[in-house]
């Protein structure tokens, strides 16, 4: 998809702010940006991570609503701003178009739809290393130590992302750092024992993260 002007932004770079009137689409060209929204108790919640070649602010450009959720950038990127009127004409006139955004959608409440099972069921431990997994297998890159996901989240954002309080996830993260299954570095996460962390996720042993990200 060629549409939209391309801009240069920052790490740390704030590029949807929620709460926000404003419809433009934007597409992630060369990015990785993470997703929050900001919750009752002040606390900011990690929503998802996306990557490029995804699409972030579509709700807001097909409902004319304001923004959900706040995007920042993890690292320097590259992206595209698809002005609303713009990105319903793509979508009117390229029907393959409409049924990929169709489908990234429907991706995301079959996601959401998941982790609010995981929530109900799983101990935290288990929540955590299907979170980190999850990340691992769409981020990773292959390294000498393991798969290293080179983003910076803090614990309270984990915290939110596996539906759990902080201090859950902080003793959770220490044991499967003492088992020696993943390590916390500067600006990320190493998983040194892919099928150790998958056993504790309690996930098909037959699924394999992506070499690259």
């Amino acid at each position: 998809m060629s549409a939209g002007v391309r801009r240069s932004v920052k790490e740390a770079q704030i590029v949807l702010r929620e709460g926000a009137n404003e419809s433009h689409v934007v597409l992630l060209d060369d990015a990785l940006v993470k997703v929050t929204a900001a919750m009752a108790d002040g606390r900011n919640a990690l929503l998802s991570i996306r990557v490029s070649g995804d699409i972030v602010g579509e709700i807001s450009a097909l409902n004319d609503t304001p923004r959900t959720a706040t995007v920042t950038a993890c690292r320097a990127s590259t992206i595209r701003i698809v002005h609303r009127n713009e990105f319903r004409a793509l979508l009117r006139d390229h029907p393959d178009a409409a049924l990929a955004v169709a489908g990234i959608i429907a991706d995301r409440l079959r996601w959401a739809n998941r982790r609010r099972i995981d929530f109900t069921y799983y101990p935290v431990r288990v929540r955590l290393a299907r979170v980190l997994w999850e990340i691992a297998a769409a981020y990773g890159r292959r390294g000498p130590d393991g798969l290293v996901v080179d983003i910076r989240l803090t614990q309270d954002e984990m915290a939110t992302l596996c539906g759990a309080a902080e201090i859950s996830v902080q003793k959770a993260l220490s044991g499967l750092r003492s088992d020696g299954i993943v390590a916390t570095v500067y600006r990320g996460i190493v998983v040194r024992d892919s099928a150790a962390l998958r056993s504790v996720a309690e996930i098909d042993q037959g699924a394999r993260p992506s070499p690259d990200g």
